[in-house]
């Protein structure tokens, strides 16, 4: 079982992220629920960081890619290139194929480009002309988003953010925590010994999503998923102020996400079932940019979170 192997992962990124525990555990479970990430937060939070710790951490290579309003698909997928010696034209492949990727500020790319990076993740290949090519069996993506300034940006529309299995808010560390992060920069700049751990091969990787499907999950615990999100689109049945604060429901994608994530929670957590706490634990990251706010919620000042934790208070725990 490759679990203890995931263990000591999860404690070599606590090691080299700091003070972002929230994200080292959802990277993970990403990783188990084979989904990708959208992550939103001030620069210099160690986004970055974390998907080449992850890196560093699991069999397979790794590419950041900085988004900016000029690229093309080509940039990112890879194009034709003609071949004067043979007099053909070839593949020549783009630095999306690659196991983990750091789409960076994935707002700032017009929407061609941001359509090729959805089709990568929601079908695992890339098209280019009249051909498609398949991307690896193990491929990881880590968007990121700066909600500081929003001038020369494209923001994704509600249907794209769909194909993102979670999407975490992240905030400044304390101050305690600053401290460390000066003491461990210090030490990283002197070259001092860094903390270490054994990749994890992707062999391993593939056999822990399989037991995590595997894990028992009760008829009441599926149905209490599918109330969450019944609750979304039919949110009268709960109460006028959460049918005042929705104008759109999540999609059946949201269903599969609150399942997968649980099980991967629950896998994390050597259980071999899965409990509410799991589901209540991943809703907030798999509904936040999942659900479509009315004006009047806008208006209001009430935010996604504030709608999610209203649901969970009002749906009956199994």
């Amino acid at each position: 079982m490759p679990l203890s192997r995931f263990h000591a992962l999860r404690e070599y990124l606590n090691q080299v992220i700091l003070g972002q525990p929230v994200l080292t555990e959802n990277l993970l479970i990403a990783l188990i629920a084979d989904g990708h990430l959208l992550v939103e937060g001030p620069p210099g939070l160690a986004k970055t960081r974390a998907v080449k710790a992850l890196c560093d951490g699991v069999e397979g290579d790794f590419h950041r890619i900085q988004f900016t309003p000029d690229l093309l698909p080509a940039d990112l997928t890879g194009t034709d290139i003609y071949r004067a010696q043979t007099a053909t034209f070839e593949f020549e492949a783009g630095p999306i194929f690659h196991n983990l990727i750091l789409a960076d500020e994935i707002n700032r790319a017009p929407a061609k480009v941001q359509s090729a990076l959805l089709e990568a993740m929601a079908e695992g290949q890339v098209t280019v002309g009249k051909n498609s090519y398949k991307l690896p069996e193990l491929f990881l993506v880590m968007a990121t988003q700066n909600p500081l300034e929003n001038e020369g940006t494209y923001p994704l529309p509600e249907a794209q953010l769909d194909r993102f299995l979670m999407h975490l808010n992240l905030d400044y560390p304390s101050a305690e925590t600053e401290f460390e992060i000066m003491r461990m920069s210090r030490k990283e700049a002197l070259k001092q010994a860094a903390p270490t751990v054994e990749p994890i091969i992707q062999k391993d990787i593939f056999e822990a999503r399989e037991e995590s499907l595997e894990l028992y999950l009760a008829e009441p615990l599926e149905k209490y998923i599918v109330d969450i999100v019944m609750a979304t689109r039919q949110p009268q049945r709960y109460s006028d102020e959460l049918a005042s604060w929705l104008e759109y429901g999540v999609s059946p994608r949201a269903t599969l996400a609150m399942e997968r994530c649980a099980r991967a929670r629950a896998w994390l957590q050597e259980r071999d079932f899965v409990s509410p706490e799991d589901i209540q634990a991943v809703a907030p990251n798999v509904l936040r940019h999942r659900l479509l706010l009315s004006y009047q919620a806008q208006a209001e000042g009430v935010t996604s979170d504030r709608v999610i934790d209203h649901i969970l208070s009002q749906v009956a725990v199994p």
